[in-house]
């Protein structure tokens, strides 16, 4: 649920709806029927799916709930795509979805414009506080906007073919950055959390509150290609030593060698994209790995992940929207890393993995209803992510954003920086 907020002008909401909108549809695009139907893992979920689910929220909690006299698309739909909203009642079960062959993806466009026409025509006459749902209806869909891009690369990467979604060059060739230097962070009593300055914000990000920071430094850039290489050759992932005991067992029972989506080749490793498969680039940023990988790596450095607080903290004077993020229908890519003296590459580029588990801040209160179930019951057993990637939409986060992630999960594009105390 969204934290209260006064509502944007209805110009402005107008305008922010269709753009939110045309890019879904845009992402989707280049996609046949069979390729937006098909579902490669639970985690994941079909791109027709998470069309009609972002309109079945717009429909359900906007259009049927506050609009007199609107007529759903199809009765039917509410089953097929309510996620997991247990106040809507009965749903078509999560690893099924794949299943789905009807309705066609042209029928589900059909939905979206139906949506879009009976929304974009009631905005207008909508109280603040609805106008607020709306705004939380397109935070939600870019979020799925993200999800769409990872769920198709992993449908896609099983493919023999390794087709690819969009035409990319291979990236240009870059200098490996230089060794980590070391940023000292703040330090005592700090303030975290959404301070209700900006539009929006998830209740999960709120309240804001004090936390203690002890002496520590955070590493200046993420860690990249090149040194993940380094900690696979010296048997990162052969030896128990540096891992979490479920990490170990993770990687005994799944066989697992290497980030998501590499393998090795004569000429060096490789790695699939919606670009199709490409070499590693090894001044880039590593992608695509679980929290046990990221615990390991640090642990084989010498070093430790950052708290969710330490990495806020240091984020605040950075702007969230810069760096390498999502701007329109293109291959979402990790940018070499960056040298310097400061922070760098905060935003975009890769959700960083922190230590800390996705538990509620202080004083946290879930909202009533159906929406208050979009965050709080899911603080459990997972890890908070900071910083966005090259496939989050820009704009949609901020340094008091929470993304989250069971420990073994990284078909996102995960990676980590270092942090070490003083």
């Amino acid at each position: 649920m969204a934290r209260s907020r006064t509502a944007p002008s209805q110009i402005d909401l107008i305008t922010r709806y269709r753009e939110v909108r045309a890019l879904s549809e845009a992402l989707t695009a280049p996609l046949s029927d069979a390729d937006a139907t098909v579902q490669s893992m639970p985690d994941a979920s079909p791109a027709k799916w998470h069309l009609a689910h972002v309109s079945w929220f717009f429909e359900t909690f906007v259009l049927r709930d506050h609009v007199a006299g609107y007529k759903p698309f199809d009765p039917r739909y509410a089953f097929l795509f309510n996620s997991y909203y247990e106040a809507e009642g009965p749903r078509h079960a999560r690893p099924m979805r794949g299943l789905l062959t009807r309705p066609s993806l042209k029928d589900i466009r059909a939905y979206r414009a139906h949506v879009d026409k009976a929304l974009i025509t009631a905005l207008p006459m909508l109280m603040p506080e609805v106008q607020a749902l709306v705004l939380l209806g397109l935070q939600h869909e870019q979020q799925h906007q993200e999800l769409l891009l990872t769920d198709i690369q992993h449908l896609f990467s099983l493919n023999p073919l390794e087709p690819a979604l969009f035409d990319a060059p291979n990236a240009l060739p870059a200098p490996v950055p230089g060794p980590l230097h070391w940023i000292e962070g703040r330090q005592g009593l700090v303030e975290i959390g959404d301070d209700g300055k900006g539009d929006f914000a998830f209740d999960c990000e709120g309240p804001r509150h004090k936390t203690v920071l002890r002496p520590h430094a955070l590493a200046h850039r993420p860690i990249t290609n090149g040194e993940w290489i380094a900690f696979i050759e010296d048997g990162g992932y052969a030896h128990a030593a540096h891992w979490l005991s479920d990490g170990w067992a993770w990687v005994q029972a799944e066989r697992i060698e290497a980030p998501l989506y590499w393998k090795r080749h004569e000429q060096g490793w490789t790695r699939y994209g919606l670009d199709g498969r490409k070499p590693v680039n090894p001044a880039a940023p590593v992608t695509h790995v679980s929290l046990y990988e990221a615990d390991a790596y640090a642990s084989w450095a010498g070093f430790r992940l950052p708290t969710e607080a330490e990495w806020e903290s240091a984020a605040l004077n950075v702007a969230s929207t810069s760096g390498n993020q999502l701007d329109g229908p293109a291959c979402p890519r990790a940018r070499a890393a960056e040298d310097g003296s400061d922070l760098t590459q905060m935003f975009g580029d890769v959700w960083e993995w922190t230590g800390s588990a996705y538990r509620p801040h202080p004083g946290f209160r879930a909202a009533e209803g159906a929406v208050g179930e979009y965050n709080g019951k899911f603080m459990s057993g997972q890890f908070v992510l900071k910083g966005g990637s090259c496939a989050t939409p820009r704009g949609h986060v901020r340094a008091s954003y929470r993304n989250f992630f069971y420990p073994h999960q990284r078909w996102q594009f995960t990676g980590l920086r270092l942090a070490k105390d003083l």
